[in-house]
């Protein structure tokens, strides 16, 4: 019997954000406008500069990839949770849920690398400039991009497959909005330490090594900065690197309190709400943090709404 009850779960149910039935209806028609506005403004801005050839340099090629991955991130997550909002079925298939950690998971590793790549290619253009065109030439951008997304593909690889030892048979209700990796682990009646360990680990290694690689990087760049004498040449560079650290600040902080610092930190609703800002805020700023200081985009936009 107790097999028999072990393959019962093939399907999860999500209890989402709230269950307070006013709330579904304006919630529903909030996050339907942060992710209208999330795709029109990343995939806008990869159309942007797909179309005009004066951002095709290095920078911006790693811009757009960004933006593909922060949409990836958000069409993960949120279209599941709108129909959650106005229905009353929450139910999730069992590879469905490993299906939505996956990609949601992929694209947030990628985007660790990304942002190393990006911080080396603001750290060559500004320490050695002259050096800039043959350290970063757009076909080891092209490399650079390709293997950050084999990386994020193959981590989430490792700890779906690790999901294959897990049966579920204490309860298929997962109280989060979607398949949460951490939620998964407290629902299996198979011993989940071993995938426990794994995620812990790669999640440390991975964002202390790409963290600090950044900080490295940025530090070199802020001492480059300061010593330029030129007050316009010093204002363009801090202008364009104080974008990627804010980004970087928002980004980090809010995975390290939640993969790195388990339970350790804030309770479970505030873990609810870091998430929630990882999965579908940040990929909603992202666009306007980088673009909205950027002169060229700014410029490039102007020239395609004047034609």
């Amino acid at each position: 019997m107790a097999e028999e009850n072990q393959t019962l779960v093939t399907e999860f149910v999500l209890t989402g954000l709230t269950d307070h039935r006013g709330l579904q209806v304006p919630l529903f028609l909030v996050f339907l406008f942060i992710y209208l506005i999330t795709m029109v403004g990343n995939l806008g801005l990869i159309a942007l500069i797909w179309k005009d050839s004066r951002l095709h340099t290095p920078m911006y090629l790693f811009l757009s990839s960004l933006a593909f991955a922060d949409a990836c991130t958000s069409s993960s997550v949120t279209p599941k949770m709108l129909m959650n909002f106005l229905s009353k079925n929450h139910v999730i298939s069992l590879v469905g849920c490993f299906t939505q950690f996956y990609f949601m998971g992929s694209s947030a590793t990628t985007e660790c690398f990304l942002l190393v790549v990006m911080a080396y290619d603001r750290y060559v253009a500004i320490c050695n400039p002259l050096l800039y065109p043959v350290l970063m030439s757009n076909r080891l951008c092209v490399k650079f991009i390709v293997v950050t997304y084999f990386v994020g593909l193959m981590h989430l690889t490792i700890h779906v497959g690790l999901f294959v030892r897990l049966t579920f048979c204490k309860s298929n209700i997962i109280d989060y909005y979607y398949c949460e990796i951490l939620e998964l682990f407290k629902i299996s009646c198979t011993d989940s330490t071993v995938n426990m360990l794994v995620l812990l680990t790669f999640s440390t290694c991975i964002q202390a090594f790409t963290f600090l690689t950044i900080l490295v990087s940025y530090a070199h760049v802020l001492l480059a900065i300061l010593k330029k004498k030129s007050d316009k040449g010093r204002s363009k560079a801090f202008s364009t690197c104080s974008a990627h650290l804010l980004s970087v600040t928002l980004f980090y902080g809010t995975l390290f309190l939640i993969y790195v610092c388990p339970g350790s930190g804030p309770a479970e609703e505030n873990e609810k709400l870091f998430s929630l800002f990882y999965t579908i805020i940040i990929p909603l700023l992202n666009p306007f943090i980088y673009s909205l200081r950027n002169k060229e985009v700014i410029s490039a936009l102007r020239r395609k709404i004047n034609k």
